[in-house]
Parts: structure tokens; C-alpha cells; sequence
């Protein structure tokens, strides 16, 4: 199949898929006329980095999963360097939900503190020039 037709498969752009062989994780055969070529298992690679970028994972997180389905296995995570890539990025979600929590219960205290104390009036300060 053409670029412009795995593009329109998966849902992506011919910009998109030239951009990732030019990264080394598709690989396009070239016809006679100059055209690129792909197969079944190019569009199961784009598949692949999609579904992978959508989970959150940048474009060089792909690359182990990518090679993974080179290597002929059924899955792209079904290598211990894929496995390695979901453990940190885990890790990585795992430390910005505590950072989310934390600055949750520091804005839940400091509501209830204002709600404690009694309303004072609402001062409106013109603003000049120079401000």
C-alpha cells in the first residue's frame, strides 16, 4: 500500500509517517516509480506507536515496542525493554498524581481556613498607568 493509504488506515498523516522513518521506526520500501511501499506489518507498527502515544508515551518510548514487533513477537510489549518502558512511566504517573494530591490537600486547607474566618469587604484598588 501507498503512504497515503496506511495514512488514512490509521488514522494518522503522510507527514506523520515520514516522520517516523525518518526516526527509524518505520522502515518504507520504494516501487519502481519511486513511491513508498508498506505492508501488513508496517500498519500493525503505526498501530503500535498510536496506541502507545495515546496511553501517554512519547514517540522514543515506542522504539522498544517497535523493535519488539521486529523481532517477531506477537505483542509489542512482550520484551523486557517494553515492560522497562511501562515500569517508568508508571513511576512517572505515579509521581505527578502525588505532586496533584499534595497541592490538593494544600488548596482543601487553605479553604478551610478562609471558610473559618469571617468575610472581610472586597477592596477594589484602581489600577494606574504604571501597574
Amino acid at each position: 500500500m501507498r503512504i497515503g493509504e496506511l495514512a488514512a488506515r490509521t488514522g494518522t498523516t503522510t507527514r506523520a509517517l515520514r516522520f517516523y522513518e525518518s526516526q527509524g521506526l518505520l522502515d518504507a520500501r520504494r516501487a519502481s516509480n519511486g513511491y513508498r511501499e508498506y505492508d501488513e506489518d508496517d500498519y500493525r507498527l503505526v498501530n503500535e506507536i498510536l496506541t502507545l502515544q495515546a496511553v501517554g508515551l512519547s514517540l522514543e518510548d515506542t522504539r522498544p515496542f517497535v523493535e519488539c514487533l521486529r523481532a517477531g513477537h506477537e505483542t509489542g510489549d512482550s520484551c523486557a525493554d517494553s515492560i522497562e518502558v511501562y515500569q517508568r512511566k508508571l513511576a512517572e504517573v505515579d509521581a505527578c498524581l502525588a505532586r496533584l494530591n499534595d497541592a490538593r490537600d494544600n488548596l482543601l486547607a487553605k479553604l478551610a481556613g478562609a471558610l473559618k474566618t469571617p468575610p472581610g469587604p472586597c477592596v477594589v484598588v484602581p489600577r494606574t498607568e504604571e501597574t
